[in-house]
């Protein structure tokens, strides 16, 4: 045991460190140069050439959504809000891989062979339409990337006599060891055997921390270390501050990160309903388990290290844990954080590949394969750089994913939208989008005043915009018509105790504002318009770019 910033914990040896990390990424990557190919197709790097089964395709879905930040965010969730905070975390998380399948469905079946989602929008509508979705993509990975890193980084500091600095380095440098090579191939090849890993650790962590620290006794000796919001299962302050932020980043997230839709593209057609059902069980059962961590925290009155809540999950396994169960959890949490580290560098190079190279610079008929790789490697590259230097900030995690998920809230309605309704044009997407930017930021950040008329202003769009989120998740199951019911008794019911009170939450507010002004902004547009868009042509405009792959034998090898 080590005393570290005031508090007595486990640490591992840099010996052992040194072994389970040489161990760990050395293994993935011999993994990744058994499939790699002398010759790689730029096609396979990207989506892994569309055919890829259940279970591999279930496993990394799941692997890419358990990612360490999850884990995190989730106890810091429990450790803030209490009991109902992992819930809260865990459960709209899940629902947002379930809310997608039916959407999944539609995209796949008008693009058939494409590789992004801004790919698909370039063939739908048009330039601006592209790049605003593909930079939205781009942030977003990359501030997930850093996430990750933040995560490895915090994790090998309070294990190991190793700096945060140094175990940001050492995970960037392992995960792009192996990813680099294969690309989309690579991360989803090595999610299965990673999510295994995990799903196994974590069904004997945290009933070992559990019985380790006290409990269940402990629910008792330390109930009054909660607040009566943290010890309910209702807790309004979980509900507006947590549950209800996640809720309007559900079918954000799923929209606009393109790792769901790398996915999404690359699962066999038949089999996209298993895979999305598989990963919302699997992913909603890890996550509210690991953040039930920040509850027994809580219950213990356990302070995070120096104030940090990212430190809560290391280290309550290095107060509870024995040495052997400690390395595992080193192991299952290296895991989660690279499983969605290279799920995001294998979304980012498609982006820079198909989107910026294979449209805009060299044109679809025009790009040449091996120039793709090297785009994509590159990108890789220089997203890990970007990233190390941005984990340096150190900055809270939850915060980071709740911004994201509320920022992709402007791109949802025009998005699906524009896989449905013929009437909407480019323009009306990229007006709306930069519409509800405009307004999503500076509610975001408190840079106007909420008080009086402008308060009430952001309430009764707020209100709209709660209309909108339950109609759109019930559009993709049931249809237009129970849509419209839905979102109109949302709103309705919502309005009595949202006006007057809505403002006072920034968070929700501002999410649920950038959906509303979307929504009229994009329908408003789109409604007079006389055109009338062919959705045939998206799957002529969209496909492989690499035909001499595609035209090789059949024998030839791939991922499955």
């Amino acid at each position: 045991m080590v005393r570290v910033q005031g508090a007595e914990l486990a640490q591992l040896g840099i010996g052992a460190v040194v072994v389970l990390l040489v161990v760990f990424y050395g293994g993935t990557f011999m993994m990744s140069m058994r499939i790699g190919k002398k010759e790689e197709d730029a096609d396979a790097y990207m989506t892994a050439g569309n055919k890829v089964g259940f279970g591999v395709s279930a496993a990394s879905m799941t692997a890419t959504w358990i990612w360490a930040s999850s884990m995190y965010a989730s106890a810091t969730s429990g450790y803030t809000y209490g009991v109902s905070g992992p819930i809260h975390y865990g459960l709209w998380g899940a629902l947002m891989i379930l809310f997608i399948y039916p959407f999944g469905r539609r995209i796949r079946a008008v693009a058939p062979k494409a590789h992004t989602l801004a790919e698909v929008m370039y063939a739908r509508h048009g330039r601006s339409s592209q790049l605003m979705l593909a930079g939205s993509n781009v942030v977003g990975s990359i501030i997930s990337l850093m996430s990750n890193f933040i995560a490895g980084g915090a994790l090998i500091s309070l294990l190991s006599p190793l700096t945060f600095i140094q175990g940001v380095i050492i995970v960037a440098g392992g995960v792009l060891l192996y990813t680099l090579w294969s690309g989309f191939r690579a991360s989803v090849l090595t999610d299965f055997r990673q999510v295994m890993a995990m799903l196994g650790a974590v069904a004997v962590i945290v009933p070992a921390i559990f019985f380790a620290a006290g409990f269940p006794t402990a629910f008792t000796t330390g109930a009054d270390n909660l607040t009566a919001q943290q010890g309910s299962f209702f807790s309004s302050d979980a509900f507006m501050n947590q549950g209800a932020p996640y809720i309007a980043a559900v079918l954000a997230y799923a929209i606009g990160n393109q790792t769901i839709a790398q996915r999404l593209f690359a699962v066999r057609e038949d089999l996209i309903r298993p895979t999305f059902v598989t990963a919302t069980i699997g992913y909603g059962a890890m996550v509210i388990g690991v953040g039930m961590l920040g509850v027994l925290a809580l219950y213990l009155g356990i302070e995070p290290m120096g104030g940090d809540p990212n430190n809560l999950v290391p280290q309550m396994a290095a107060t509870f844990l024995p040495p052997v169960l400690l390395a595992v959890f080193f192991v299952m949490v290296v895991g989660a954080l690279s499983s969605t580290a290279d799920s995001d560098l294998a979304a980012l190079s498609p982006i820079m590949m198909a989107d910026v190279y294979g449209q805009n610079v060299a044109g679809k008929n025009r790009a040449n394969p091996r120039t793709m790789l090297l785009v994509g490697r590159v990108t890789m590259i220089v997203a890990t750089a970007l990233a190390v230097a941005f984990a340096s900030l150190q900055l809270n995690i939850l915060d980071l994913l709740v911004f994201v998920g509320a920022l992709w809230g402007a791109l949802v309605f025009p998005v699906i939208a524009s896989f449905y309704w013929d009437k909407v044009t480019n323009k009306a997407f990229t007006v709306s989008v930069i519409a509800a930017l405009a307004a999503f930021l500076p509610v975001r950040f408190g840079l106007v005043p909420t008080r009086g008329a402008v308060g009430l202003v952001i309430d009764v769009l707020a209100t709209v915009g709660v209309g909108v989120v339950l109609g759109l998740m019930v559009f993709g199951f049931f249809g237009l018509r129970v849509a419209k019911i839905v979102g109109t008794v949302a709103a309705v019911v919502t309005a009595p105790f949202a006006l007057g009170v809505l403002h006072g939450y920034t968070t929700v507010s501002a999410s649920l504002l950038a959906y509303a002004v979307s929504t009229i902004v994009c329908y408003l547009m789109s409604r007079g318009s006389s055109t009338r868009f062919d959705f045939s042509l998206i799957a002529r405009r969209t496909g492989d770019f690499d035909q001499e792959h595609v035209a090789a034998p059949a024998g030839a090898p791939a991922a499955r």
